[in-house]
């Protein structure tokens, strides 16, 4: 952990700096300089992208057919034909 105050910075190495640009009650506002090549995100994005990416790669196949088998309707046993006709 570090204590800072506003306007103070951070650095990592020698391409990443934090700065600490605003303090309020219950808000820090915080800036990063580093090279454009890094990406930087908040993590709840990350996270939020990681599970949308999950979800469009979609169950395995074999949950699908699982599932189709349990939304057939039950096949209905056909009537028998061994009665003779008109009787």
């Amino acid at each position: 952990m570090m204590s800072r105050r506003e306007g103070e910075t951070i650095l990592i190495g020698d391409a990443i700096e934090i700065v600490i640009s605003h303090i309020s009650p219950t808000r820090v506002r915080v800036g990063i300089r580093a090279p454009r090549e890094m990406p930087v995100v908040a993590r709840e994005v990350k996270l939020v992208g990681d599970e949308n990416r999950a979800a469009a790669a979609g169950p395995p196949a074999s949950a699908l057919r699982g599932l189709a088998a349990r939304l057939q309707p039950p096949e209905t046993p056909k009537p028998c034909d061994s009665a003779p006709a008109g009787t």
